[in-house]
């Protein structure tokens, strides 16, 4: 600043004027990302990836890395280890898919998401070098990097400049060919693998596992969950190959026990080094559970090979610091409204589970949008024990499948007298709630992450969200009452 302004604290004016900068700024780096293909325009390849990367000199080797895959629960295990890496001291970087409202949220720096600022100077930072490989692409006949693979190279170069001790990485699709798997993971972490994204990675257990086992590099620590006989087969090939270490649930570690209890649940974890007792966990389901023992399990793999067990006071730090945004996420009450991103039958079956014996719900009004491609009538199979009746809507997303097919899925599902058709995502929530609370029952939103964060924003428009900061933004400026008076 010059002038008048120079010399001086900067004041709230300035703050905010520059705040809009840097927001405008993210947001046109965005856009950039966006025009390229689409996260659904998979492309088997790594080598453009590991090309781009290589031209940046290899940030993906300033730190040391978790490499998540699996069909459920990434997410959630990869946030869990972070909030676990983070009590223990360290620096931590995550890189997570897709995200609820703000593409910041994608990548987390120390628990928070990026700064508007910090993404517009990344993606500057490296555009030259994602144009360079575009053009080599091109000239040979290839597509140009893809949205995926764009945005894998600015996360892994941001965390390299923050600079982060430890990235935690999860999987968009698969991992042989997944964009992350440029990565060498010193842990590589396996949730539990069931049939998703059939057309992309194969129509059996055994051949989708297949593809989740390529992020096992040599001489890594894996860490597996319980796995269908087919499905453990593979990673164990995987593992001897390459002089991998294997860790499975059930055999070398273990969820020996979980109760409800206020705020959450608390698990006892067999571990490689120490049982731990009584973990206070502030997540809800008993996938949830599952997903904080593998994460914990994974964090002691990581630290020390499973040879020294974790301080109590970093399992309660840290477990206390866990977040699973969209996941069993109470958003409002009165009637109660509950998100979860189940999009596949497997997460359908955790979340019916979850609303008795958490919610003590046997009835609920579901709000569904899917996006295409998924399997629909699965979930609602899943979910049909406790669907009072659903109301069929669609998201923003261009992917999202049309409420009228949909309808017709869950028609044949639940029978017409059970289904209701709402194109307009906003009149069909509001419909949802007004009909919870003529029946005195819960509103559960359920189907894409991109219908979330639809939702998200509208209850915090219409005002009914009960926690107005529940997803954290990329604050870039904080105005306090004070300043503002």
């Amino acid at each position: 600043m010059t002038g008048e302004t120079e010399g001086r604290e900067p004041d709230i004016d300035d703050r905010i004027l520059e705040a809009l900068e840097h927001r405008e700024a993210a947001e046109a780096a965005y856009q950039a990302l966006l025009a390229r293909a689409g996260e659904q325009a998979i492309e088997p390849r790594i080598e453009a990836t590991r090309r781009a990367v290589e031209l940046l000199g290899d940030p993906q080797r300033a730190y040391r890395v978790i490499h998540i895959t699996g069909t459920n629960g990434k997410g959630s295990t990869a946030r869990i280890a972070d909030a676990l890496l983070r009590a223990h001291g360290l620096r931590t970087g995550v890189l997570t898919s897709p995200h609820l409202e703000r593409v910041n949220e994608r990548i987390m720096l120390d628990g928070e998401p990026i700064s508007d600022e910090a993404f517009a100077r990344g993606y500057d930072d490296v555009v030259p070098f994602l144009e360079m490989v575009d053009a080599e692409l091109e000239a040979a006949g290839e597509r140009t990097l893809t949205f995926f693979e764009a945005f894998t190279v600015l996360a892994l170069a941001v965390m390299a400049d923050t600079p982060v001790d430890v990235a935690v990485l999860e999987v968009g699709m698969g991992g042989t060919w997944d964009s992350t798997n440029v990565a060498d993971g010193d842990v590589a972490v396996l949730t539990p693998i069931a049939l998703d994204h059939t057309s992309r990675l194969g129509t059996t257990v055994e051949a989708i596992a297949r593809e989740k086992a390529g992020i096992i590099k040599p001489d890594a620590i894996v860490v597996s969950a319980a796995q269908e006989p087919e499905a453990l087969a593979v990673i164990e090939a995987r593992a001897d190959e390459v002089g991998a270490r294997l860790l499975v649930e059930g055999r070398d570690f273990a969820l020996s026990a979980q109760s409800v209890a206020v705020g959450g649940q608390l698990i006892t974890v067999r571990g490689l080094a120490a049982e731990y007792l009584d973990q206070l966990v502030p997540l809800l389901g008993a996938h949830q559970g599952a997903n904080a023992a593998l994460a914990l399990v994974a964090v002691e793999a990581f630290l020390g090979g499973g040879t020294q067990p974790m301080t109590a006071e970093v399992l309660a730090d840290g477990f206390a610091a866990a977040t699973s945004p969209g996941r069993l996420d109470v958003v409002g009450a009165q009637p109660l409204v509950i998100l979860d991103a189940a999009h596949n039958p497997h997460g359908a079956e955790a979340l019916r589970a979850a609303l008795g014996e958490y919610f003590g719900l046997e009835r609920v009004t579901l709000v569904l949008g899917v996006l295409a491609g998924k399997d629909a009538s699965g979930v609602l199979r899943a979910l049909e024990p406790v669907i009072d009746e659903v109301i069929v809507t669609q998201s923003t997303s261009e992917r999202a499948m049309d409420a009228d097919a949909l309808a017709a899925q869950a028609v044949e599902v639940l029978g017409a007298d059970r289904v209701l058709v709402e194109p307009d995502l906003g009149t069909a929530v509001e419909t949802a709630r007004e009909s919870a609370t003529d029946r005195g029952g819960a509103v559960v939103v359920t189907g894409s992450i991109t219908l979330l964060g639809d939702v998200l924003g509208h209850a915090r428009e219409a005002g009914w969200l009960t926690r107005p900061d529940a997803r954290r933004q990329a604050a870039t400026v904080e105005i306090t009452d004070e300043e503002q008076r």
